[in-house]
């Protein structure tokens, strides 16, 4: 699962991460502003019109406390980082809104938390009512398992950005595991890389994972014996903190980076941050993913098909586009980059392209570079095969690979090509395969009026 998820750009993170502070941002402005009417909604620009809708309903109790929160926070977060600044802030709040109660201001705080709420409950059912379950249950559980696996990664990665550190994604996902393992059986939520937990518990001092450890036995303790408390604490100041905590993972130079690097990134960046605002994060986070590696398919895709020529000393030089070839009966097709299925429409209309020249008897196809060959590519060169034999024309190949030989050997392509046709490349000398099927080229052709000279210079690299 890990070598999975390790393919998730940073372009995803970002947008990930940003889509989901604004969200979480939105979410909190009813409580920052007092409106305890109208429809919450549950999209971005849902939030915000509700919100809007109900702004004659603000309680300026709420707002002065908000207020002072956030203002309460970025001061201590700039002159006194190593502080809690949020319990402080949070505790700072709790007093002034008793103090604000008693002086008959509204002030709508916590819920009472009782230890017992905590105790986990399970389902009374037979072994038998348990396998109808598990297989209504199936599908949920994986896609539950899945996005755990992916936010835990987002988070992991965003954090490793911002301090410079390595993420081990083996160990990160199997602490996940076992922690939703736990979950099940003590009555818990699924568990995976909260953005405003992790990002809190960062900007608390956090240097090591077991700091999660430490804020889970801290969290335990407060729900047990500060159960009586909660009801003091203001719930526009806690939401006002959750926005400061949030924003503080909007990476401005991140965002920069992947909207300028390449249009690919910039493309994922949008398609993720607009979905994190328009759709559930489960979903927009699957959508980021999907574009992402879709781009990076129809990029890798494209091979490059670069028809070759000799200078006059003698070594293989890039033709130009309206230059005539050197000798009209064949060419030499130089071919770089992935033939996977993906590749294999566009490298076979090339390849045909290149064959109507009616004048063009011998095709070399110079492999040396190309990677990945695969059942479609191999099904699209048989067909090229079959449409340059119905006009008595060839194809050879050169600079075959061992992993490439196995291939066409495996799909029977070696006896559709001929063995006399196919010229594995050599390490020590690259363009000894070639020279070989341009000999082979003069023995179909019957002519030896071309001039064969390629010279292998040990002091160059093998591309050369």
């Amino acid at each position: 699962m890990a070598d999975m998820v390790q393919y998730i750009s940073r372009s995803v993170v970002v947008g990930y991460v940003t889509g989901a502070a604004l969200l979480i941002s939105a979410g909190q402005l009813r409580e920052v502003l007092g409106i305890t009417e109208g429809d919450r909604g549950r999209t971005f620009f849902g939030m915000i019109t509700g919100t809007v809708a109900q702004l004659s309903t603000v309680q300026w109790s709420a707002v002065v406390l908000s207020a002072g929160a956030i203002l309460g926070y970025i001061i201590l977060r700039r002159k006194w980082p190593r502080l809690p600044a949020f319990a402080i802030v949070l505790a700072t709040a709790a007093v002034t809104s008793v103090l604000m109660s008693r002086a008959g201001w509204k002030v709508v705080t916590l819920h009472t938390f009782e230890p017992s709420d905590l105790m986990p409950s399970r389902p009374d059912a037979t072994w038998w009512e348990g396998t109808e379950v598990l297989g209504a249950l199936f599908g949920p559980a994986m896609a539950l398992a899945f996005l755990a696996a992916l936010e835990n990664t987002v988070m992991g990665k965003a954090l490793a950005g911002s301090t410079g550190g390595k993420v081990n994604l083996n160990q990160d996902l199997l602490a996940c595991g076992l922690a939703n393992a736990g979950c099940a059986f003590a009555g818990g939520m699924p568990a995976s890389g909260s953005l405003t937990r992790s990002a809190l518990n960062h900007s608390s001092g956090a240097r090591t994972p077991l700091s999660s450890l430490v804020c889970g036995l801290l969290c335990l303790a407060a729900a047990l014996l500060l159960g009586p408390v909660m009801p003091f604490i203001p719930r526009p100041a806690l939401a006002a903190l959750i926005i400061c905590v949030g924003a503080s993972h909007v990476n401005l130079r991140h965002l920069r980076i992947c909207w300028r690097a390449t249009r690919g990134d910039a493309t994922t960046l949008a398609v993720t941050i607009l979905s994190t605002l328009l759709m559930p994060l489960h979903v927009a986070i699957f959508l980021g993913v999907a574009t992402s590696i879709i781009l990076y398919l129809r990029k890798a895709s494209r091979p490059s098909l670069v028809e070759y020529e000799f200078n006059p000393e003698g070594t293989l030089r890039e033709k130009a586009a309206d230059a005539q070839r050197q000798n009209p009966s064949f060419s030499i097709v130089h071919v770089e980059g992935e033939l996977f299925f993906g590749a294999a429409e566009l490298f076979s209309t090339q390849i045909q392209r290149t064959a109507r020249d009616e004048n063009l008897r011998v095709i070399i196809l110079r492999m040396k570079n190309a990677l990945h060959l695969d059942a479609t590519s191999v099904m699209a060169m048989e067909e090229l095969i079959s449409y340059l034999r119905q006009s008595s024309r060839h194809l050879l190949i050169s600079g075959l690979s061992k992993e490439f030989y196995r291939v066409l050997r495996k799909s029977g392509m070696v006896e559709v090509v001929g063995r006399e046709n196919l010229f594995v490349g050599s390490a020590l000398n690259p363009n000894l395969s070639t020279r070989n099927a341009l000999k082979r080229a003069q023995v179909l052709l019957g002519t030896t009026d071309a001039d064969i000279r390629i010279f292998y210079d040990p002091s160059h690299s093998p591309s050369n």
